[in-house]
């Protein structure tokens, strides 16, 4: 009965827990975006420096140097939102993506 108790249900009560994401990226959190970019390409710089002094080319590092358009190479929109074909845009922030700062999202479907 739940229209006769003392208590008003919550909205965590009704649909379990109540996720608040806002709309945006502040600018901080895109500061500390672009901060991620910048470390991953040092990385792949550093790495793909050191295996050909060495003289190994390995498959992952090369593939990912030719793909993979680095920081300063990306557009802002591609930045801050990733391709999803259920948005009315086609679009989405890139913060509504699960586990968006561990996993690198740089590639979008052509003309997207």
């Amino acid at each position: 009965m739940l229209g006769l108790s003392a208590f008003k249900p919550t909205g965590s009560l009704l649909g379990g827990l109540l996720w608040k994401i806002p709309y945006r990226l502040s600018r901080h959190q895109k500061y500390r975006h672009r901060q991620r970019l910048r470390h991953v390409d040092k990385v792949v710089d550093t790495l793909s420096s050191a295996l050909s002094k060495q003289g190994v080319v390995v498959k992952g590092i090369e593939r990912w140097k030719s793909e993979m358009p680095r920081e300063d190479e990306m557009e802002a929109r591609d930045k801050y939102t990733v391709f999803a074909r259920n948005e009315r845009k086609y679009r989405k922030g890139i913060h509504k993506v699960p586990k968006w700062t561990r996993v690198s999202q740089r590639i979008n479907p052509p003309g997207y």
